[in-house]
């Protein structure tokens, strides 16, 4: 299973979980002895990059009886997607998986959301890494969800350890928030402290914007740090204009001035797809892009999933066409 993925969890998708329909349909059905083999197709409703179905198959694997005949077909996790393209298909008595089409639906929809948005951002940085740090733009219990998506869609990296764990990264990616170096009172004091305490595999990339120009705190963390020094991470707010081409390249000329052209520029703050194009244009030297809420935010793909089959026999909701959609790409998975 999935790290995060359990006994109690596979419990609850089915009830708490799950739309109370479905376990009342599950009720009605068994109460007339009625449980018949039963094929359901699951689909996007646009095109995008397909996520969360490595967990719906882990749920699946779950509920389903092989031994019994149960099968299942899915395309590939992080695979590019069509609108109304079967993505996910199931054949077994639908006592076995009815309840947790909700959870199936909700896995794809909110993951392929997270995964397409990434993928935008990271085809609008044209080669320049794309780290994800979104998890504080969602409730706690998904964030790392969150974040393995963006992973699938194409960033480089996560904030949390959850997050890289379920993306199989080595490690987080993440040095120091504002508030620490707010409460030492200068940066260089926290970026020395940082780099006697962090052990050597943690990057030494230092916030320059908390209380002096970037450019001139830039120059006093590296002359601190030396050659230790990775980066700095360029995050101006809002309210001072954000971080813009000219304050990177004049943050880079000077730098490079200095002779600290080993430290790179990481930028954060409000970043999206369209301001990271800008960037690129202007041929700017940003080394690392960090975004949050650009992709967090993502609206989800919306999934539907429809029996094709009952039985043997092609029947389905009128609008539908009855019977297999059919698509090469499906893998037996179960």
């Amino acid at each position: 299973m999935l790290p995060h993925l359990n006994e109690d969890l596979v419990a609850y998708y089915g009830t708490k979980a799950s739309d109370v329909y479905l376990q009342r349909a599950r009720d009605t059905l068994a109460g007339e002895g009625l449980d018949p083999v039963v094929t359901m197709e699951f689909f996007p409703d646009r095109d995008g990059v397909l996520c969360g179905m490595k967990e719906a198959i882990e749920l699946l694997r779950s509920v389903l009886s092989p031994e019994a005949g149960d099968s299942a077909w899915a395309v590939p996790e992080g695979s590019a997607m069509s609108g109304r393209e079967t993505q996910l298909r199931l054949r077994a008595p639908y006592s076995h998986f009815g309840v947790y089409e909700t959870a199936l639906l909700g896995m794809l929809a909110s993951c392929s959301g997270w995964a397409t948005a990434a993928r935008a951002v990271v085809e609008a940085a044209a080669g320049t890494r794309v780290i994800s740090f979104g998890a504080r733009h969602v409730h706690p219990l998904i964030g790392p969800t969150m974040e393995y998506s963006a992973v699938v869609g194409g960033c480089a990296g996560c904030a949390t350890p959850g997050g890289a764990e379920l993306a199989g990264l080595a490690a987080p990616s993440g040095t120091m928030p504002h508030s620490m170096i707010l409460i030492f009172g200068d940066t260089v004091a926290a970026a020395k402290a940082f780099d006697k305490h962090m052990p050597d595999g943690v990057l030494r990339i230092v916030l320059v914007d908390t209380f002096k120009d970037e450019a001139e705190e830039s120059l006093r963390v590296a002359a601190a740090l030396g050659s230790r020094l990775r980066g700095v991470r360029l995050d101006t707010p809002w309210e001072r204009g954000r971080v813009t081409v000219e304050l990177v390249k004049e943050v880079r000329a000077r730098l490079d001035q200095a002779g600290y052209g080993h430290v790179g520029i990481f930028v954060s703050g409000g970043l999206s797809a369209e301001r990271i194009r800008e960037f690129v244009a202007a041929s700017a030297p940003v080394d690392s892009f960090g975004v949050g809420m650009a992709i967090a935010s993502a609206p989800p793909i919306g999934f539907t999933a429809d029996i094709k089959e009952v039985d043997g026999e092609a029947r389905t909701k009128r609008g539908r066409i009855p019977g297999l959609i059919e698509n090469p790409r499906l893998e037996k998975v179960i």
